[in-house]
């Protein structure tokens, strides 16, 4: 079987698969001594950076310098005030069909931002149409891709569960991708902010060193999120690669975040069970790919459906692929949390 698969394991070398744990040769100890997987990092980024420079005249110039700096842009009262009131209200007033899961002590809930809910909302269509904000979806993503749009809610510190693995510093993969957040309400330090370790979304040479040497370990010894591909950080490795520490961004509503999470960020540790809503949007890519659109589910009219057939495609094939993430009926993004 292992010669059969051998040419898909080939080819997946030149996509975004991932996993020590799960591939024979992203696993290898001994290509990766040979420089297998700090070669694919090091043309990833390569290859980020130039889509980047085609991207960057698109991008407001100060936006474009805090991410250039930081890895990150934090944008205030980003909606009009009147807008983001009608918007907010619009949304958490009403019941969308929902979908939960569990991680430790957190329960994250999502809604998918659909035809149903543009149509229902128009604030935030007109919000997720501007050509300034989707430039920089576009500038840290390094696609001309539309991200999946997703209302979520986060429920910190539930009874009975261990701690949430959002919590610690990771990153989300060997690669450039594209994650922002605009808070429907504030986000204090106690409801558990978004972390994020400034300058780590740079592949600088004590980076590429110890992605080199996490590569060398037995993916068999270490956690199973960092085997598959998410590598976590503590404090030592930061200072090997000469970064400082995280940063908790506790913000107002109405702030959008955008942030390249190949750098290293975390959920906050909560110190309460307040919820924390958002407007998620996620965007990720093939990091070798040559060119920056050409995405067929990018048209309009098919993105906003793709959540709702990503979750079905799931669903039919539960059994072979596992889902994470289960109905629970049409439900507001606040209150009415369920403990399970």
């Amino acid at each position: 079987m292992a010669i059969v698969l051998a040419p898909i394991h080939i080819l997946q070398l030149g996509t975004s698969a991932k996993s020590f744990l799960d591939h024979p040769l992203i696993g290898s100890q001994r290509l990766n001594r040979l420089g297998l997987h700090r070669t694919r990092v090091r043309i990833a980024d390569a290859m980020c950076r130039w889509r980047r420079r085609r991207l960057a005249k698109h991008v407001p110039a100060h936006w474009r310098e805090a991410f250039d700096r930081d890895g990150f842009v934090v944008i205030e009262n980003v909606v009009s005030p009147a807008e983001f009131t009608k918007l907010r209200e619009a949304i958490l007033r009403s019941e969308w069909p929902a979908r939960e899961m569990r991680q430790g002590d957190a329960i994250t809930r999502r809604i998918a931002i659909d035809a149903e809910m543009l149509q229902t909302v128009p604030e935030l269509g007109r919000f997720l149409s501007r050509k300034d904000i989707n430039a920089l979806f576009h500038y840290v993503s390094s696609y001309r891709i539309t991200p999946l749009h997703y209302v979520q809610t986060i429920v910190p510190n539930l009874l009975g569960g261990e701690t949430d693995p959002q919590q610690v510093l990771h990153a989300d993969s060997f690669h450039a991708s594209m994650k922002a957040w605009l808070f429907l309400k504030p986000v204090t330090r106690e409801d558990g902010p978004f972390t994020y370790v400034r300058g780590s979304h740079r592949f600088t040479p004590e980076r590429m060193e110890w992605e080199y040497r996490r590569s060398l370990t037995d993916p068999q010894s270490i956690d199973r999120l960092s085997a598959r591909g998410s590598p976590r950080v503590d404090a030592s490795g930061l200072a090997q690669m000469r970064l400082p520490p995280a940063d908790a961004l506790a913000l107002p509503e109405n702030t959008l975040v955008v942030a390249d999470t190949g750098g290293f960020h975390a959920r906050g540790a909560a110190k309460n069970t307040s919820e924390r809503v958002e407007i998620w949007s996620y965007a990720r890519r093939n990091p070798f790919l040559p060119w920056l659109g050409g995405d067929p589910l990018s048209i309009p009219g098919v993105a906003e459906r793709r959540v709702g057939w990503l979750w079905a495609f799931r669903d039919r094939f539960e059994r072979n692929m596992g889902q994470p993430w289960q109905s629970v009926g049409r439900r507001r993004p606040t209150g009415d949390n369920q403990d399970g």
